[in-house]
């Protein structure tokens, strides 16, 4: 089994930053792929970026390309969103996924574990 815990999530202007971070613990010698996603109240579960845990490849919803960067310490298995420039929209609960057989970083069903969720709201 695999646990993964997210922090940083909270309450910021438009404009401002917040940085999450995702701890995984457990059977964590078989990490595929990390991802974030979020979602909103009354939305489907929607994918915001993800990192490839050999190599460090990226990806990122185009919503969010050039404000949010994804990175990841492998030594401490933990991933990290810093998520800059916020807007009123980036406002959901966000939650991180691991994929540990390789898939598709876009849909949720790749993913094998998830955390708890964080809240994240941008005020205008």
């Amino acid at each position: 089994q695999v646990q993964l815990v997210e922090s940083g999530g909270g309450l910021v202007q438009a404009g401002g930053s917040l940085r999450l971070s995702c701890a995984a613990s457990g059977r964590t010698f078989s990490i595929y792929t990390m991802g974030w996603f979020r979602q909103a109240p009354g939305k489907e579960r929607e994918f915001v970026a993800a990192i490839r845990w050999s190599g460090g490849s990226t990806y990122y919803v185009d919503s969010v390309k050039g404000r949010f960067t994804i990175s990841r310490d492998n030594a401490k298995n933990t991933v990290y969103l810093q998520m800059n420039s916020l807007k009123p929209e980036d406002t959901a609960v966000y939650y991180c996924a691991l994929d540990r057989y390789g898939g598709s970083y876009y849909y949720t069903s790749t993913y094998d574990y998830w955390g708890q969720g964080t809240q994240v709201t941008v005020s205008s």
